[in-house]
């Protein structure tokens, strides 16, 4: 007599090689990716609201870039708290000498620098003027990160233009009033942020400083004494703090729609 063939044992066997099969193609599928990922040189990724970042400069309202009101909690000189009022906005420009200093100019114009955005505000006793800026690139998230390292001091003693406002405490608010100032590029966002402070009273400054040395221990002179460098980097910042925010809540609401 023929032996008796177990069916059950033949569909299970069946069931184990299509299992086999498709268990090695997934992995060589995975495998596949991981080489071709290898093979490529890799770029890092965009953080979440990087490429929103790049159009606020024309969707977001200019309360959203430039508060009305921006507080500054722990700003000031000895970790006072510090509040700004913007007093002037200037209209959207293009990337040129007239709102930007020229070392800036020449590092952000080889990335495809699209707009600058520049407001003024005043602190709550209106005896300072702070300039700020905001410079929108074209950059790619790896470029951004090599663009923000050390960039105040790549620059050098390049000092934001100043933006007077007439019939406002900046009226006087010029190149020679400027006092502190403080340059910043983000690595999550592709701008780079500006920010110049002088006195309300118009007196001029014979040598302007970067925040960093007018905020150091010991100083003793006028704008190290009025906390202008903290005024400058305090200002810059929040309104990093706030771009990012705007950016990243942009990207959400894109990706929910």
């Amino acid at each position: 007599m023929r032996p008796v063939r177990d069916r059950r044992s033949a569909g299970r066997t069946a069931a184990a090689a299509a299992c086999a099969v498709l268990g090695f193609g997934l992995i060589g599928g995975a495998l596949a990716g991981v080489w071709l990922a290898a093979s490529e040189p890799g770029k890092p990724a965009e953080p979440v609201g990087y490429a929103e970042a790049r159009e606020l400069w024309h969707n977001a309202p200019v309360d959203a870039l430039f508060p009305q009101t921006l507080p500054g909690p722990g700003a000031g000189p000895g970790a006072a708290d510090r509040t700004w009022t913007r007093i002037v906005v200037a209209p959207d420009a293009p990337c040129s000498p007239a709102v930007l200093a020229k070392g800036l100019l020449t590092a952000v114009e080889p990335l495809g620098c699209e707009r600058v955005l520049r407001a003024t505000y005043t602190d709550a006793t209106a005896s300072s003027v702070i300039t700020v800026g905001l410079v929108f690139t074209r950059a790619d998230a790896t470029v951004q990160r090599t663009l923000g390292e050390g960039l105040t001091a790549r620059l050098g003693q390049d000092v934001p233009p100043a933006l007077s406002g007439p019939s406002t405490v900046a009226a006087r608010f010029g190149d020679r009033q400027r006092a502190s100032w403080w340059t910043s590029a983000p690595a999550d966002l592709p701008v780079v942020v500006t920010a110049v402070s002088g006195f309300a009273d118009g007196r001029a400054v014979d040598a302007p400083q970067p925040a960093d040395k007018a905020t150091a221990k010991g100083r003793t002179d006028a704008v190290a004494q009025s906390g202008l460098g903290h005024e400058a980097k305090g200002i810059t910042e929040r309104l990093e703090r706030l771009l990012r925010t705007t950016a990243t809540t942009a990207a959400k609401e894109k990706e929910a729609r």
